[in-house]
């Protein structure tokens, strides 16, 4: 039986180390990210290619974002988990307390 993977694909290793660098250091773009995160994926340099697969920015629903500072020093978690396999939960480590 071939198994069938559910959610979106990684983001690549560009679009996460673009993600995670706005994220750490843009107000404006932590903004649009909690507002929008489709759009602020675009910004970030992401393609999505493939229609028939779900958008990553449906996995990225965040209401409370973590700190900046959180964000930088759990870079290696969040961008490991950017670009493992997906499913419909934003990385833990990604929402604030």
């Amino acid at each position: 039986m071939e198994m069938r993977k559910v959610g979106p694909p990684a983001l690549g290793e560009q679009v996460a180390d673009r993600l995670l660098d706005l994220l750490a250091t843009d107000d404006a773009f932590r903004a649009l990210f909690v507002q929008n995160a489709k759009a602020a994926m675009e910004v970030a340099g992401y393609v999505h290619a493939d229609e028939s697969v779900a958008h990553p920015a449906f996995c990225y629903v965040v209401t409370n974002l973590a700190a900046k500072e959180d964000i930088a020093r759990d870079r290696a978690k969040l961008k490991a988990a950017l670009n493992s396999i997906q499913d419909f939960v934003c990385p833990r480590d990604m929402m604030g307390a």
